[in-house]
């Protein structure tokens, strides 16, 4: 919400906890041909993982119908990524979205809003990989595939 003031159009919001290699171009092309008011990146991660994330819930057609932060119970195991595009319109529902348990507001409780009131919201699997670096075991994992990323680069341009 410090952004609303400075933003009068369509942007992207990346989560400076993560490191991705994918798709993200794809997202914001998706936005703007579908004139959507929100699109992210979503992948599958392991069920026991899930609960560190936004999980989005879908129905049968694969439609997102709901997306919660952090639940106790997940009812997938479909995560937002922290890649994300917006209208002005995630604002106002900033600004109807209360407090969470954790004290916190939640960046997927808007979203949600948005889906609630009949926004258009694309969600897309990610082609690529992405490492959340805001828990300590995965920053040397993320260091290590960017290190060999990098070599790789490094060798065929050689």
């Amino acid at each position: 919400m410090q952004a609303e003031p400075h933003i009068d159009d369509d942007f992207v919001l990346m989560l400076g906890d993560n490191v991705f290699r994918g798709n993200l171009g794809d997202v914001i092309n998706r936005q703007r041909e579908d004139r959507a008011d929100a699109a992210f990146l979503v992948e599958e991660v392991p069920w026991e993982e899930a609960s560190r994330y936004g999980v989005l819930d879908t129905n049968e057609y694969g439609e997102v119908v709901e997306v919660m932060e952090k639940p106790d119970d997940p009812p997938s195991n479909l995560v937002m990524t922290g890649f994300y595009t917006f209208t002005p319109a995630i604002f106002h529902a900033c600004h109807l979205v209360q407090p969470s348990d954790r004290g916190e507001y939640e960046l997927p409780d808007a979203i949600d809003l948005l889906i609630q009131s009949g926004r258009t919201i694309d969600a897309l699997r990610m082609d690529g990989w992405r490492i959340d670096v805001g828990y300590p075991e995965d920053r040397e994992r993320a260091e290590d595939r960017i290190t060999e990323e990098s070599g790789a680069v490094a060798e065929t341009t050689d």
